[in-house]
């Protein structure tokens, strides 16, 4: 093959691709991904062929010849019941109450041994709310206008400071987001957090197919159009990066997984690592109750006695009865909304970390833009491609003694997805609901919030209303815009 660049011939011969990478290829029917080769720099011929090398090509093949051949979600839910779980409704009753006091004492046992760590999924970009940048460094505080990842970060660092010890956190990021989240980090100095407690490591990627073929799309003639592998990569990421080894070595034993664009997520939750230790769970996860039955969430439900989610996808086209089952007291059975907050074990992960199968792959049709055998960018107006995903809870029926905790969304779930104007998720929904659950914790600390005052509470002032009633007066009248910190 000849090496062109506006029509003038290189000084030095192309790479050789006529060995062991087109074999590779050719053994797949991939062999279009050279197909620009000759119109490539040394630079881009290298990298290309470094990707091309990285591919799990068979694995590409079967994936994609299986077919969306899997679960019948159907004759899955007709079998479906609640999960055990430990409802809000519980606390209401003296035997809860005894039980949400003794889930305390144990999670502050183990909040205060330092066997809690924080996982943060960062993968993600922030194409969605129109951010050119990784959602992580999205300016989210109402008040303040600190990022998402800064005001989780500060979460941890306030829990630790709280039990007197050092809680790492360990960040996921993407191939997108690895770089520039940490140079982000790196110029605002963690925010506080020490460089040995912030452990970073980058999730994996999968190539995306046409729909019809299964060839390997290019997103440029020297790149494969990539796509991070979905969260349940955290499992071989985690384990491949060493960074489980070293949260072992210091003695954790229980990871707090959520994701980076849950404001409200309260970590370091006492009540919710209580029940999880006391019931010797391997994954507890949060969930909210359902608003209604085809919410747009995660259905956790389970099935022949283990825990599984059912996808808003897989969920929203099925029939209406299916959906709205009730128990004989007139609630939901599949009541239970996957909020993406889990507590998983260690010792659970590296066991099946070392399991070729221990998650599944899922099929996501998607629009993903590619370059024609004519050179051009198409960018699709329908789905046209196959994206290939590991999502983490599928871990849930592998785990022994998995269970559920219902939380209040109001205090706990407030993701960010949309751009401003969309109907749901955006950043002014859920500006308002930090609004709204630190006014409360102002006024149970008997203050006054004027009508129409913004008002935001750093974690490194409180974490909760408790701690926010021990420092605000009664009394205290708050009239203008007021950022406690």
């Amino acid at each position: 093959m000849a090496f062109r660049r506006s029509g003038v011939r290189a000084p030095y011969p192309p790479l050789d691709v006529g060995g062991k990478l087109l074999h590779k290829l050719a053994a797949h029917g991939q062999q279009h991904l050279l197909q620009f080769w000759d119109e490539l720099d040394r630079d881009g011929q290298e990298s290309l062929a470094a990707q091309i090398d990285r591919l799990d090509l068979a694995l590409v093949d079967r994936l994609f010849q299986q077919g969306d051949v899997g679960d019948d979600v159907q004759a899955i839910l007709e079998r479906a019941g609640s999960p055990p779980a430990v409802r809000l409704e519980d606390a209401r009753q003296p035997q809860g109450k005894r039980a949400a006091e003794a889930a305390r004492q144990a999670g502050r046992q183990a909040l205060a041994a330092g066997e809690v760590a924080a996982v943060i999924a960062a993968g993600g970009q922030g194409t969605r709310l129109g951010f050119r940048q990784p959602k992580a460094m999205f300016p989210v505080g109402p008040v303040s206008q600190n990022t998402l990842l800064q005001i989780l970060i500060e979460k941890v660092l306030a829990t630790g400071r709280r039990y007197g010890v050092r809680v790492p956190a360990a960040v996921m990021t993407s191939p997108a987001t690895d770089e520039p989240t940490t140079r982000f980090l790196a110029e605002h100095n963690r925010f506080g957090l020490p460089e040995d407690d912030l452990l970073l490591f980058c999730q994996g990627t999968m190539p995306a197919v046409d729909a019809p073929t299964g060839k390997v799309l290019l997103a440029a003639k020297d790149r494969i159009a990539l796509s991070p592998d979905g969260h349940g990569s955290l499992l071989a990421a985690i384990a491949r990066s060493g960074v489980l080894d070293e949260l072992e070595r210091r003695g954790i034993r229980t990871l707090y997984y959520f994701q980076v664009d849950n404001l409200l997520v309260r970590f370091g939750a006492a009540e919710f690592v209580g029940h999880h230790r006391l019931a010797g769970s391997e994954l507890t996860t949060q969930v909210i109750a359902k608003a209604s039955p085809l919410e747009r969430v995660g259905n956790v439900v389970e099935v022949d006695g283990r825990l599984r989610v059912i996808e808003y996808s897989e969920f929203k086209d099925l029939p209406p009865e299916t959906a709205e089952r009730r128990a004989p007291d007139g609630s939901l059975v599949i009541w239970a909304g996957s909020i993406a907050v889990h507590l998983m074990e260690v010792a659970f992960l590296k066991r099946m970390a070392a399991r070729a199968d221990a998650l599944p792959f899922h099929r996501a049709h998607k629009k993903v833009p590619y370059i024609s055998d004519e050179g051009r960018l198409v960018e699709p107006r329908e789905p046209n491609a196959l994206k290939f995903e590991r999502f983490i809870f599928d871990l849930m029926p592998s785990a022994r003694n998995a269970m559920v905790v219902e939380i209040d969304r109001r205090q706990g779930f407030a993701p960010l997805k949309n751009a401003p104007g969309e109907p749901a998720d955006t950043p002014e929904q859920v500006r308002e609901q930090m609004m709204a659950e630190h006014r409360r914790w102002l006024q149970a600390a008997g203050a006054e919030v004027a009508d129409g005052v913004k008002v935001e509470i750093s974690p490194l002032f409180a974490l909760d209303a408790e701690e926010a009633a021990g420092k605000i007066a009664p009394g205290t009248r708050v009239t203008r815009d007021t950022y406690f910190r």
